[in-house]
């Protein structure tokens, strides 16, 4: 009960604090109390202006933590399989979880709740015209849409709250609603929000990263084709029976169908597709085919060799804005996203120039050089591992001493060695909460996974414009058929190319159904060859080369599928370690919440 009236109290505090900070010509500035605030537009705005700090971006500070927690580690993708700061995602790909007594993710997050669900109550009570604030009203359903969608994500079906809670409010010790349940209330709010919103054009320059109604949108389809493809490929088997475990299966009237979800999503993602308000942020030809490296580093207008600074950038759809002088991302920006680094897989995603994988395409080189494997290649291959020099690295440039596979570099700053631009912990580009790249992934995919098919056309309009700016050419339904290609897997690998260390391969994985399948496997890194296919790291008759010490690899290597065959790859995490388990798609309800709670029920598998 304690830690329950806690969260309560530290909801309202906000309220004084973004005063003193951020609103300091609010009248009394000496005593902000809730019953005294909420009096006019501004105080509104106050309130919900604070609400943007607490999406998870670049600073822990003011949120309930930063988005290196989120990033990918640990994933299928990554080569860095470790846990320590990264929030545990090492442990999590494999499987490694327990039921903690504690969860800050379900306590900071359900403090939002609060102070969503307070602006609403005081905007029912305002005295003013409504009109005034109609906006705050859209951003506080937003909020509370964005939020309850966190928790789902993580916990499944959550108690739902509609009501600023006082210490005897009955929904402290209600049990949980299903996951279609709090999907329900996400749709409606978000609806309500739409209808609301101002469209980002009407939003001025010094507002911008304020929520419009196309950011909105864009949210809605996120959501729709998360649950719809949740729904079809995982179906009940998380849910429990909402009784001894569980939310359980508890659909409300009117839910929407698979279909209908699917099919909204596509609206949605398209609506933003046309509004004409953003664009791909495409400087290829000045950029030295760089753009998906410059993108992620927009900042002051020495940023970048172009001079251009962030108001250059549509295509970020909402996105967490920092300054460097108002408010700086307080972290090491640059040498948290280089430790990511690429797994083998990873790697062999990236198609070659003509659109084929590297296993079908006549212009991928193989490995016999780190020359030959960026040859013909994906333009995001070279600017997320090579960066802003983007020179492709000569044979004998690269020793394995060492290393397992290639640093990540995007989200770095220009110099990563130095950080010149901006020194360490005063990075300060924009964080993409939601980018127009992940709104045409939206829209193809919907479409596919609703009607089984797609278009040339609806191709052209969405995936293929991302295709484009990577240098790679279109996926067509002809390209698919001649090679044998799944058209649903080509959209599926575009996710994890263009959207990598954006908060997405985990939840991409579960929502497939396929998590176990994919995150049980060896995690691999640099081909290494072998007698009948030397490399530069081993001699014609397989042995090693001064570029390659063995020793330093406690795993060694194993031959794994790749581009060129059955080969020799450096093993980072082996197979037998990993253990990821169907249960492991939803995280367990911390302890002290259901100590405090009887009517909560643990999650399938951890009891």
């Amino acid at each position: 009960m304690k830690k329950l009236v806690m969260i309560i109290a530290v909801g309202l505090a906000f309220l004084g604090e973004a005063c003193r900070n951020d609103y300091l010509d609010l009248k009394p500035q000496d005593k902000i109390t809730e019953a005294a605030y909420f009096k006019t537009p501004e105080q509104f705005k106050a309130a919900t202006t604070d609400m943007y700090k607490k999406l998870l971006s670049w600073s822990g500070q003011d949120q309930m933590g930063n988005i290196f927690a989120f990033n990918g580690y640990g994933s299928d993708l990554c080569s860095n399989q470790s846990e320590g700061s990264e929030g545990g995602q090492g442990g999590y790909g494999r499987g490694n979880i327990t039921v903690p007594a504690i969860d800050n993710y379900w306590n900071n997050v359900y403090e939002y709740i609060h102070t969503a669900n307070l602006i609403l109550e005081k905007a029912d009570a305002y005295d003013g015209e409504m009109s005034e604030i109609k906006q705050y009203v859209a951003e506080a359903k937003f909020f509370r849409a964005w939020h309850y969608f966190f928790l789902l994500k993580r916990y499944g079906g959550v108690p739902i709250v509609t009501t600023a809670l006082t210490i005897e409010s009955p929904e402290l010790y209600a049990p949980r609603n299903s996951r279609y349940e709090v999907t329900s209330q996400i749709l409606k709010d978000l609806s309500d929000a739409i209808a609301e919103l101002p469209l980002e054009t009407a939003i001025p320059a010094d507002e911008k990263g304020r929520v419009s109604k196309y950011g909105a949108e864009a949210f809605k389809a996120r959501v729709e084709l998360y649950e719809a493809t949740w729904e079809k490929y995982v179906g009940t088997t998380t849910d429990g029976d909402g009784t001894s475990e569980g939310a359980g299966s508890a659909k409300p009237d009117g839910y929407p169908s698979i279909d209908v979800m699917l099919q909204d999503a596509a609206a949605n993602a398209k609506d933003v597709m046309s509004s004409g308000s953003y664009e791909l942020w495409n400087h290829n030809a000045d950029l030295n085919n760089r753009s998906n490296f410059w993108l992620f580093t927009i900042d002051g207008t020495g940023s970048n060799p172009l001079g251009l600074d962030k108001s250059s950038n549509h295509e970020f759809v909402l996105q967490s804005v920092y300054d460097y002088t108002i408010r700086q991302s307080k972290v090491q920006i640059t040498r948290n996203y280089w430790k990511l680094g690429f797994s083998r897989k990873m790697l062999d995603l990236f198609l070659c120039t003509d659109g084929l994988p590297v296993d079908k395409s006549p212009l991928f080189k193989g490995y016999h050089s780190v020359t030959d494997e960026f040859s013909n290649r994906d333009y995001r291959m070279i600017s997320y591992i090579l960066g802003a020099d983007g020179t492709i690295p000569q044979p004998g440039s690269i020793d394995l001493t060492g290393g397992a596979s290639y640093g990540n570099l995007k989200f770095t700053s220009w110099n990563f060695t130095v950080t010149s631009y901006r020194p360490d912990n005063t990075e300060s580009p924009n964080y993409p909460q939601i980018r127009l790249a992940e709104v045409y992934l939206i829209y193809a995919e919907a479409l596919y996974e609703k009607d089984g098919s797609i278009s040339d056309e609806d191709l052209n309009s969405s995936i293929n414009k991302v295709r484009a700016r990577a240098g790679v050419a279109p996926l067509t339904n002809e390209l698919a058929s001649a090679n044998g290609l799944d058209i649903l897997h080509e959209i599926r690998r575009e996710r994890a190319l263009e959207l990598y260390s954006e908060d997405n391969r985990f939840d991409d994985l579960k929502r497939w159904g396929i998590a176990e399948q994919e995150l049980n496997k060896d995690v691999c890194g640099y081909v290494v060859g072998g007698e009948s296919y030397p490399t530069e790291f081993k001699d014609a008759s397989g042995e090693p080369t001064d570029l390659y010490d063995p020793s330093k690899y406690l795993n060694g290597e194993k031959e794994v599928q790749t581009g060129a065959g059955m080969l020799d790859a450096l093993v980072i995490s082996p197979a037998e370690n990993r253990n990821f388990q169907r249960k492991n798609y939803l995280y367990p309800v911390p302890t002290s919440q259901i100590n405090l709670n009887r009517k909560l029920t643990q999650n399938p598998g951890y009891n």
